[in-house]
């Protein structure tokens, strides 16, 4: 036979054959307490090799009928190299996913989440500790913890690839024109603008009842009255911290971040293929990669002055669901409602993404910035009795993780900091003085910052510095002499973990402050967040427990959930998309979780007082 012919015959039983491969689905369903699954590499691609490490992505396209995130394991010979992996629902995607995460732990960003996450176009990864070399490969691995129902996950066309080859295969559109996710359903899912209407009027005649909180102007206790000073303060009663209102009256802070009119953008750019409509021009940035589907059903709802009613109606809200603080990441004119207490967040220390956050205080130039970006956010704001305090930063990604840091700085360009960490370690280079350097930098700033902010405004309570997850003893000590107020952190689980609030407790002697908490379900096209619930009715219980439970202790003065609106379908800008609002998409809230909370907010008071205790149900999680 003519070798030629021979060679294309073998060209075409391979190509046929890679065919078959490429159409292969590999189908998994997560179930029990905790489920997991793996696959030999060569049954899911006979081709891949065993050493990845000349490779930049692995790519595969995956669908799964639940949003939970599920971890994307690697079988090294030396070790498990591991992601998370937040999916889309009921979607077909291809997604390459960069090597280069099994292999290192990311060290650039300002703060946990930048630190902690990456989007792609259908989907967004986690980052976690397990990494390593990539290099004998044999196994690949999924596994999910507490599934909801029996989720579904496909997996098909594993490969190695040089360049990346995301893409949303179907079903599209994916986002209708109210930005709801298209390929799931659930009771309540709007159809038309006239539903939509006739929700939004159901609201509008609840909200006419009055919330029954006996509360001040400012939303302190009117049956529970000190001294007065005309500005918030923090004061210990018989062995428990309060706030104490610019009345005089206790006030235990209870609020929401993120209450503005809709600046959770959806994230478009290069997907522009996946929506069915986009919000119109001056509602959304004017730019198609900030996409606020929030905003354009405010407009629906409300029409040309859709700003100020939404203003009005998130007051009324506040005040019918017993939520007295503004909190984090939200609107700063609703605090020149002069309705709500709110919080400051101050900016302008500069945090440096390419040193884990930590700032440049051996520059020379660092006090003169410290005290000018404290004098142009805190002056204006200096004899305004409804601010509540300060917030100087948030969840710095250093904490624990300080030999990093060192590397980092290290490695990095030559700047003063780098100058004054090489003098330091020339009189010994150990672990030990590894930290002490990143501790006394760290003093170093917060103790300047602090300092700027009293100056500028001696009336207002120093919040803290809202520290993620549980920062180690000797930080969370070392804190406790710097200036603060109060100690802020925000704390993801299903209570407030008691042990962690008693040892911040024994170790500073300041009141605390959740600054960030919350629940999610999975559905709706959108993810469970950090603590998941098994449905809308477990969010509500788990809200109960979990502020019930965090007012009790004698030293926590406020809790604030973390957001107002749920996040977009397709992801905010590091791809977060969780059900985590107390209103969706359409600007409906979510009723079971309102109603737990207003159940909840009547009874605070008097369980941080300790002459009610706690409500003992716990959130089923599945």
């Amino acid at each position: 036979m003519n070798p030629k012919i021979i060679c294309f015959a073998v060209f075409c039983l391979c190509l046929f054959t890679a065919c078959e491969v490429e159409q292969k689905s590999h189908i998994v369903r997560f179930e029990g307490e905790f489920s997991q699954h793996k696959w030999a590499v060569r049954d899911l691609n006979p081709v891949l090799p065993s050493d990845w490490s000349s490779s930049k992505y692995v790519t595969l396209e995956i669908k799964a009928s639940s949003t939970q995130r599920f971890s994307l394991n690697l079988y090294d010979a030396e070790g498990i190299r591991q992601l998370q992996i937040h999916p889309f629902q009921d979607a077909w995607v291809r997604a390459s996913i960069p090597l280069i995460h099994f292999q290192k732990r990311n060290v650039r960003g300002v703060d946990m989440a930048a630190i902690g996450k990456t989007a792609l176009p259908g989907l967004w990864i986690g980052f976690t500790r397990s990494v390593g070399t990539v290099s004998q490969i044999d196994s690949i691995g999924v596994e999910m913890r507490l599934p909801v129902g029996t989720p579904k996950l496909e997996i098909r066309n594993v490969r190695l690839t040089q360049t990346p080859e995301d893409s949303i295969l179907s079903p599209i559109p994916a986002v209708d024109e109210f930005g709801q996710w298209i390929p799931s359903d659930w009771d309540g899912k709007a159809k038309t603008l006239e539903e939509l209407k006739t929700a939004w009027t159901e609201e509008e005649k609840e909200l006419e009842r009055p919330g029954g909180f006996n509360v001040s102007a400012f939303g302190g206790y009117l049956n529970s009255k000190v001294k007065a000073t005309g500005f918030f303060r923090v004061e210990k009663i018989e062995g428990r911290w309060w706030f104490v209102d610019p009345e005089g009256y206790l006030f235990f802070s209870l609020g929401s971040t993120g209450i503005d009119p809709g600046r959770s953008f959806a994230r478009v750019e290069g997907r522009e293929y996946i929506f069915k409509s986009f919000p119109p021009a001056g509602l959304s940035d004017k730019r198609i990669e900030k996409s606020s589907f929030n905003t354009w059903n405010l407009y629906r709802r409300f029409g040309d002055d859709w700003y100020g009613k939404w203003t009005n109606m998130t007051i009324r809200r506040m005040d019918s669901w017993g939520l007295n603080t503004v909190a984090n990441w939200s609107d700063i004119n609703l605090s020149k409602t002069r309705r709500k207490a709110y919080v400051a967040t101050l900016r302008g220390w500069g945090f440096d993404p390419n040193t884990m956050g930590m700032p440049d205080v051996y520059d020379p130039g660092y006090d003169a910035l410290v005290d000018s970006a404290a004098k142009s956010q805190c002056l204006p704001l200096k004899d305004d009795p409804f601010l509540l305090g300060y917030f100087v930063g948030n969840e710095p990604p250093w904490p624990g993780r300080e030999m990093e840091l060192v590397k980092v700085i290290l490695e990095g360009e030559d700047t003063p900091m780098k100058a004054a960490l090489q003098k330091y370690l020339a009189d010994g280079d150990t672990p030990e003085r590894r930290k002490a350097f990143v501790y006394e930098t760290y003093i170093k700033f917060i103790t300047t910052v602090n300092a700027a902010i009293k100056k500028h405004d001696p009336n207002h309570l120093n919040l803290g510095l809202r520290f993620g997850g549980r920062p180690p003893g000797d930080l969370v000590k070392v804190s406790a002499s710097v200036g603060f107020d109060v100690f802020s952190i925000n704390i993801y689980g299903y209570s407030a973990y008691k042990e962690t609030l008693q040892e911040i407790d024994k170790l500073t002697g300041l009141p605390i402050i959740i600054g960030e908490f919350h629940f999610g379900t999975p559905g709706r096209g959108l993810a469970p967040g950090l603590a998941q619930t098994g449905n809308q009715t477990e969010r509500g219980v788990a809200y109960r427990y979990y502020v019930e439970n965090a007012a009790a202790h004698p030293s926590l003065v406020g809790t604030h959930w973390f957001q107002w609106w749920d996040q977009p379908s397709t992801g905010r800008y590091d791809g977060e998309n969780y059900n985590i609002g107390f209103v969706d998409v359409t600007d409906q809230p979510y009723k079971e979780l309102v109603n737990a909370a207003i159940e909840t907010h009547k009874r605070i008071r008097d369980i941080h007082l300790g002459v009610e205790g706690p409500v003992t149900r716990q959130a089923q999680r599945q």
